[in-house]
């Protein structure tokens, strides 16, 4: 971090982050002093404290320690999300401290690697997962920077050598316009973010201008179908790279991986769901392109196991099959019905949803309705605000009347367990980006004593 060569203390503001926790961890790594503030615990705070690194969770300047009152070596890193009445932020403003977002650290991090980003407006954290659990297992010196937890790591940050980095390049904000990436891939491009884009050609655009940060358009991977430029990956549609030969074996899939040079066979991968099996054909497209040895790759795929609330088993039972899930716009919510039918086409399925901004809900309020009514079952907890102010007649119970099914209804976080226990759907899911991840593992525990 040539940048920063003589920053000894870095201090987070919003160190819960999925993102800022594992730059966080990186500066520890570096042998770095690193502090940090949030608004409220968490497991990933829990285990920063019991990684030497000091969480406060108070918005006050009552809490900076004297450690990091030197202007001249501390920077000071925040999000996007945090926001401006923040006392903190204000108080290293005014005080004269370099203070820097989250991209720009992670565009200084990555800048003098081999960079490999992972855009799209969805797969982002799956793919960039599968891809560095991939290097790892083929010996690469690899940093990767995750926005989830990949089960194989226990974590959202693998060290395992600083030649080459995986990111996720956030559109959010338009982040990923810092990076500086050698390989890259697009996965998706549906509108989101309108509160920050406006329009759906403004995000098109953004993700062009992201494309083109890559000198050569061969090392840029494209869904198929996608107006950007560079090679394109598809399933069981032609492409440069192309899962082909897709069929399902011992609850996962086999298929064979084409690309421009060679055809890899019988490759398997376990985690249900075409979206999920698109992620995978990219992230192997981009570590051939980063290198990884051939003969090592299709062990490294078949081990993957995954990422916490994507498509997460918690359950599994004759009975019962829960499973935990991140999807928060509606073409992830399609794309989890699709993987849930294929898995369970018999059985009835239940999805609790929590609707993750009051902008995106409005945004999508139609797409919303028409995903959920898929499914034969429907709970809508309230709207998950986020960073946002309620907006007038934008609630879950106008989202509700939109959905066209009979089984239907808006509970409360509190009546959560009673209707999913008095539920009769064998299938039941537990879906949104909000505070419903927090609930997961103790509706877990209450379902697995019912059994």
């Amino acid at each position: 971090m040539t940048q920063y060569s003589n920053i000894q203390t870095y201090y987070f503001i919003g160190i819960g982050g999925i993102g800022m926790s594992g730059l966080a961890r990186y500066c520890k790594l570096q042998g770095k002093q690193v502090f940090g503030y949030d608004k409220t615990p968490s497991e990933l705070t829990d285990k920063l404290i019991s990684e030497d690194i000091p969480v406060t969770f108070q918005d006050d300047i009552s809490v900076i320690p004297d450690d990091i009152k030197n202007t001249e070596t501390t920077l000071v890193v925040y999000t996007p999300a945090i926001p401006k009445n923040n006392k903190l932020l204000n108080w290293f403003q005014q005080n004269d401290f370099t203070i820097t977002k989250r991209a720009h650290l992670l565009a200084e991090v990555t800048k003098h690697t081999l960079c490999l980003a992972v855009a799209g407006t969805h797969g982002k954290t799956t793919t960039s997962a599968i891809l560095g659990h991939l290097l790892v297992h083929c010996g690469m010196p690899v940093t990767a920077f995750l926005g989830g937890i990949a089960e194989n790591y226990d974590s959202n940050f693998i060290s395992k050598g600083t030649d080459i980095t995986v990111v996720e390049a956030d559109e959010f904000d338009r982040s990923f316009l810092t990076l500086k990436p050698n390989i890259a891939c697009v996965t998706s491009m549906d509108a989101d973010h309108l509160d920050i884009y406006g329009d759906e050609s403004t995000i098109t655009s953004a993700f062009n201008e992201f494309s083109r940060l890559v000198e050569d358009s061969d090392n840029v991977l494209v869904k198929k179908g996608l107006p950007l430029k560079g090679q394109s990956v598809a399933i069981e549609e032609d492409a440069d790279f192309e899962a082909q030969n897709v069929r399902i074996e011992d609850g996962g899939y086999v298929f064979d991986l084409k690309t421009p040079n060679r055809i890899l066979k019988d490759l398997k991968f376990f985690l249900p769901g075409h979206h999920n099996l698109f992620n995978a054909a990219t992230a192997m497209g981009m570590a051939i392109k980063a290198k990884a040895p051939l003969d090592k790759l299709p062990e490294a795929l078949a081990t993957f196991k995954g990422v916490q609330r994507r498509f997460s088993y918690k359950i599994k039972r004759d009975d019962l099959v829960l499973i935990d899930d991140y999807a928060h716009h509606p073409t992830e919510i399609n794309a989890l019905y699709q993987a849930v039918h294929e898995m369970y086409p018999n059985d009835r399925k239940l999805i609790v949803f929590q609707p993750h901004l009051f902008s995106r809900t409005k945004d999508f309020a139609d797409g919303f309705a028409n995903s959920l009514s898929k499914f034969d079952e429907v709970l809508l907890l309230d709207i998950y605000p986020a960073r946002e102010e309620p907006m007038e007649g934008i609630t879950s119970e106008w989202l509700l009347s939109k959905i066209e099914n009979k089984n239907k209804q808006c509970i409360t976080k509190d009546d959560l367990f009673q209707k999913m226990k008095q539920s009769t759907c064998r299938i039941q899911l537990l879906v949104g980006a909000g505070d419903i991840g927090a609930k997961v593992s103790k509706i877990t525990k209450k379902l697995s004593h019912e059994a």
